[in-house]
């Protein structure tokens, strides 16, 4: 099979991510065929073009190369298995691009399954947001065989940067490790604005220097304005990060690799929930902290799971 735009493209989740990726697809002339489990999220899609299929297995059917682009462990099992599931609508030469974040070992099992029906799984997650999917620009770290990787290279350049890191679930492993930095970083960043303002410094401003700074990453300086004004669309949200760093820390256990600053992302992550930001952007933890805190000169509050104090 040589990808071009002849090459039928399946994608199985439609949502932020996945929707996006198939717009980019469907922008390039490529014919997509696609499936979610809400029909509305996928209207615009099919109104652009987007061939729709009721099924999971449907889609492998029609497509050469399929994607799937889902939220966790459990939902990648549940498109794959059954007799409505991806495994059941695969063949020989066709190949499984899964761009979701989920753990290695479930990806690496689960591309033991594919081989099976003479098909072959790689794991693509990605780093970036929804801008970066809009413009092309993301990093896309695949794991898995280096033949199939070749034939669906020029597919993923339509998506960013794809580079081949290694055997079936290392691309994911990649992909945790710099997870923990933008939870990390994010955190940090929070922390080191909200002090700033609370000792009279403009927030503004402190956003904008900081940002400026050597501390100035491309994450921060893409995020920095959402600390000034946090959207109600996510570009990541809370609970897919801490999902993420979950992953992580469950990874760091199975390696015997101790990971502090992911337990501490964790236990904010954990917090950030409880108070009701699951489902906005890594940058509400900045309003997370400030929650936390008192008035100045005050005894300051246990912030984490475990000695919590009120923080109504």
């Amino acid at each position: 099979m040589t990808t071009t735009t002849t090459t039928n493209i399946g994608f199985v989740g439609l949502g932020r991510m996945g929707g996006n990726m198939a717009a980019r697809f469907l922008a390039a002339g490529y014919s997509v065929y696609g499936e979610e489990r809400n029909r509305q999220h996928a209207d615009e899609l099919v109104h652009d073009g987007l061939q729709w299929r009721d099924t999971p297995r449907e889609v492998a059917e029609a497509a050469d190369v399929v994607f799937t682009s889902v939220p966790d462990d459990s939902v990648l099992e549940l498109v794959a298995s059954g007799p409505n599931g991806i495994l059941a609508g695969l063949a020989a030469e066709k190949i499984w691009v899964d761009m979701s974040t989920v753990s290695p070992r479930a990806s690496r099992e689960l591309a033991e399954r594919v081989r099976t029906v003479g098909a072959t799984m790689l794991d693509a997650p990605v780093s970036g947001s929804v801008p970066q999917v809009q413009s092309g620009t993301l990093t896309i770290l695949v794991g898995g065989d280096k033949a199939a990787y070749a034939r669906v290279e020029p597919l993923l350049r339509e998506l960013g940067t794809p580079r081949h890191v290694g055997e079936n679930g290392q691309g994911l492993l990649l992909k945790l490790a710099i997870n923990i930095s933008l939870a990390v970083q994010m955190l940090a960043f929070s922390e080191g604005v909200l002090l700033a303002e609370r000792g009279g410094l403009d927030r503004e401003l402190a956003v904008e220097v900081m940002s400026e700074s050597a501390i100035g990453s491309p994450l921060l300086r893409g995020r920095a304005p959402l600390l000034l004004d946090l959207p109600e669309d996510a570009w990541f949200d809370i609970e897919l990060a801490h999902k993420d760093i979950r992953l992580a820390l469950a990874t760091g256990q199975s390696e015997g690799v101790p990971l502090p600053s992911a337990a501490l992302a964790d236990a904010l992550f954990t917090k950030a929930s409880e108070l009701g930001y699951g489902h906005r952007d890594v940058a509400a933890l900045f309003e997370v902290l400030g929650r936390l805190g008192v008035e100045k000169g005050g005894e300051p509050r246990p912030a984490f799971p475990g000695g919590a104090g009120d923080s109504e």
